[in-house]
């Protein structure tokens, strides 16, 4: 790592790191993601447990699909480790320093053919609520995403629009979830951002993206034959944080405990398995 990342994310508010990852890494984090989506069918319907949650769906022509699980680490050695990865921090530290917690630790599966699996342009600021506990979001929140399938336009890769980052909040209004609606140029187009100017991130398996909670970026569904999928983990200094779970302190990295307050809300008072009804 040369650096020549740092100026690509500070200029244009994303940044890609090849090969990151060995191929035989790769494999141990797919191998981990297929024993959680088999757990995810087994249980037929969203379910949650503390922070670890698999969002489950029926697609209308596949049935049930597991699109997402949150905090799969609490559960999968593997995916632990790799959330703490020392490379990880090698990354980030330029940016975060060398304390940092993590917020988002999410398996993101597009199945082929499924529908409905998008995410519609967004930035990821909004989502850091209750704001009084997210501070500095612009200098203090990075967004990673490691492929572990080819990862591009073809298979619903992530979209992005560079300098985006520079511009603030900008605000989509619409209702529901961003995986509610389709990725739309209008959206861009009503924010004042010309949607030739997006740009599809080419990622190969093991490929990691750095992305500013700043940046617009959305995806689109999974025409192709094959599964996309990605492991998102979002860091924070922990200065700016009063939530999360610890990923290195003074660079050392930080196995997980009990679950700490992120964004469930009902943490204590409803940690115990059950089924959540979405």
């Amino acid at each position: 790592m040369d650096g020549a990342y740092l100026a690509h994310y500070r200029e244009h508010g994303y940044a890609v790191v090849r090969a990151l990852f060995a191929p035989d890494e790769v494999a141990g984090i797919a191998a981990a993601f297929d024993r959680l989506y088999a757990r995810g069918l087994a249980h037929g319907a969203s379910f949650r447990h503390g922070n670890l949650l698999y969002r489950v769906r029926t697609d209308a022509d596949l049935g049930p699909i597991v699109p997402m699980v949150q905090w799969p680490a609490y559960i999968e050695p593997v995916l632990e480790r790799t959330r703490r990865d020392p490379r990880l921090l090698d990354l980030l530290a330029p940016l975060l320093g060398r304390d940092l917690k993590q917020i988002i630790n999410q398996l993101h599966w597009k199945p082929p053919w499924a529908r409905g699996v998008g995410f519609s342009y967004h930035q990821d600021a909004l989502f850091r609520r209750p704001a009084e506990a997210y501070r500095d979001l612009a200098g203090s929140y990075v967004q990673t995403g490691i492929a572990i399938d080819p990862h591009g336009p073809r298979n619903g890769g992530m979209r992005v629009y560079p300098g985006s980052h520079r511009r603030g909040i900008l605000r989509i209004e619409r209702p529901g979830r961003v995986t509610d609606h389709e990725m739309a140029d209008a959206d861009l187009a009503a924010l004042g951002l010309d949607p030739a100017g997006a740009v599809d991130l080419e990622l190969a398996p093991g490929d990691i993206a750095l992305w500013h909670p700043y940046t617009v970026h959305g995806s689109g569904p999974n025409p192709s034959a094959g599964d996309r999928r990605f492991f998102i983990n979002g860091y924070v200094r922990s200065a700016n944080c009063d939530r999360g779970e610890w990923a290195f302190r003074d660079g050392a990295p930080c196995p997980l405990g009990e679950p700490v307050l992120v964004h469930y809300e009902d943490l204590h008072i409803r940690p115990e398995p059950h089924y959540t009804g979405d």
